[in-house]
């Protein structure tokens, strides 16, 4: 299967992406394809444009060649890896930007013509998975909804709607005071989650 790995993270040194290194590393270990993007390395631009906003509901409406770029790698993959930090209850700036400017109408949806609703177009996805880190304790993320994990598990779930596509959630509450021994057990758990797909 080939699987996708967005990750989303300005620190190469950083524990968020160790635990990208060890999610690619588990599903190449397990036979899949995979491919990274790793959005800040690669200088991607979080903000839409106005070009891009008024192209939104046309029949083109990324202008963008490493936006298309991406939006292809989404189209030709079956499964989706989101990498990243919690960060003020969601997701760094540049993920959120990478979903508003590469999940547009002809990638991960369309509208139908008559009504306007929105209808799923990621039927291809079989496997959709969040990995991220939290400065807060899960009671805390509890009480704020949990914004990333609520886009990754519900929104863009909605628009992979087949059966047979699962969900996985990883998350490590409290990273700031956790032990080394704690890091290792959580970049285990990914390990074993991703190397058993």
């Amino acid at each position: 299967m080939r699987f996708l790995v967005v990750h989303a993270h300005p620190d190469p040194q950083s524990f968020s992406h160790a635990l990208c290194e060890t999610a690619v590393t588990s599903l190449k270990d397990r036979g899949h394809e995979v491919t990274l993007i790793d959005l800040y390395a690669s200088g991607f631009e979080t903000r839409m444009s106005e070009a891009e906003r008024r192209a939104y509901e046309t029949a083109d409406p990324i202008l963008d060649p490493m936006v298309q770029s991406y939006a292809d790698l989404v189209k030709s993959h079956e499964g989706l890896v989101f990498v990243y930090p919690t960060w003020w209850w969601g997701m760094p700036a540049i993920l959120k930007g990478f979903l508003e400017r590469v999940l547009v109408p002809g990638v991960s949806f369309h509208l139908d013509p008559t009504t306007n609703k929105v209808v799923p177009g990621l039927l291809h996805i079989r496997h959709l998975i969040g990995i991220s880190t939290y400065g807060s304790s899960w009671l805390t993320m509890r009480f704020f909804n949990d914004g990333g994990r609520r886009l990754v598990v519900r929104c863009i779930r909605l628009l992979a709607p087949r059966l047979r596509c699962k969900t996985t959630w990883l998350s490590m509450y409290s990273v700031h005071d956790s032990t080394p021994a704690e890091r290792k057990a959580f970049t285990a758990r990914v390990a074993r989650k991703l190397g058993a797909l």
